[in-house]
């Protein structure tokens, strides 16, 4: 790890360690980080967004952290999700163990917990914990106003926060390489006689958790944990989006009236697209990875281009492993509806 890097993140866990606030990258996204166990620290992570009271935040730990300091239980199923994918991009739902604050789980009797695979991330957490010499864990949901696209440089979270009166030290990093922000799936309920629930899909897919559980991953259902990206309307951008099939896009912009305004249009395959001074088209990815990596700055990018109308994308192909994708664009798009 370079110097610079090294002093960086020196600064930044003593700024979590002092109470303060920092934007770290991850590989889903950037998250803004506070000291999990001080509840003053966790209200301005609340403050910082205008994210709602109710609304949980994810515990991020160290690898090789004492889960049992932040869950009640860690049940055999969370053990086999927990060795197939962590560190990396699943968090997992598990029964919230006493000393954790309900400001950080939003009044619920769970807890969500992840261990990060960016290299920057698991160094800053880990030099947290040695300075905390106690449970550490570090609250981090997107480093982004609650509702907007979340960022995956930190440029993003300059931009985002440029004019927040909260004092947000910003860990520069490489682009999040997967995207969109992690799997969940509760686990919390297995006593309960409930199985694993999949309560946001992500880069882990359902059918990768289920061959390692060797049962079926659930649907969520009504008395399923409130997380993080669960509400109808999120991950918008600024500027009205729609996500089309590519028959009903390929209709609109051929009856787009040029006084409706410029519109920027991101599909599979812009042959045979209408094309026009009013019109931007730009291929998307055809992989879902690929998409999934580049969905949140490509939205960014068109928001700050400016003078579009409205953003129309083309619906994604059907299939579970694109299930994260649609999951987001939905979210997005509602916020328009």
């Amino acid at each position: 790890m370079a110097a610079q890097l090294t002093d960086d993140i020196e600064r930044a866990a003593r700024r979590l360690y002092e109470g303060g606030l920092v934007a770290f990258p991850t590989e889903t996204v950037y998250g803004l980080g506070a000291d999990a166990s001080n509840p003053t620290a966790v209200s301005q992570v609340y403050e910082a967004k205008h994210r709602p009271s109710g609304h949980p935040l994810i515990v991020h730990v160290a690898p090789g952290a004492a889960l049992e300091d932040w869950a009640g239980a860690v049940p055999e199923a969370a053990h086999l999700l927990i060795e197939a994918f962590w560190p990396g991009p699943l968090t997992l739902i598990l029964p919230r163990a006493e000393r954790v604050s309900l400001a950080v789980t939003g009044g619920q009797a769970s807890v969500g917990l992840r261990c990060p695979a960016h290299p920057a991330a698991q160094a800053l957490l880990t030099r947290f914990a040695q300075l905390k010499q106690e449970p550490a864990g570090v609250v981090a949901p997107s480093a982004n106003l609650f509702g907007q696209v979340s960022p995956t440089t930190a440029a993003h979270v300059l931009s985002e926060f440029s004019t927040s009166s909260h004092d947000i030290l910003v860990l520069d990093g490489e682009p999040s390489e997967v995207g969109i922000e992690s799997t969940i799936v509760d686990v919390s309920r297995l006593d309960q006689g409930m199985g694993p629930v999949l309560l946001r899909p992500g880069h882990v897919t359902q059918a990768q958790l289920e061959t390692v559980l060797g049962v079926p991953v659930h649907a969520p259902d009504f008395a399923a944990p409130r997380v993080s990206g669960s509400l109808k309307a999120h991950y918008a951008p600024r500027t009205p989006l729609r996500v089309l099939p590519r028959s009903e896009l390929l209709k609109i912009l051929q009856a787009w009236p040029s006084q409706a305004g410029r519109v920027a249009v991101w599909c599979f395959d812009p042959k045979g697209m209408p094309a026009s001074g009013a019109i931007d088209l730009a291929p998307a990815p055809t992989h879902p990875q690929a998409y999934a990596r580049q969905l949140y700055a490509q939205l960014r990018a068109l928001d700050e281009t400016g003078n579009y109308a409205c953003l129309l994308l083309e619906q994604p192909p059907a299939g579970a492993e694109w299930a994260g994708v649609a999951d987001r664009l939905g979210r997005a798009a509602a916020a328009f509806e």
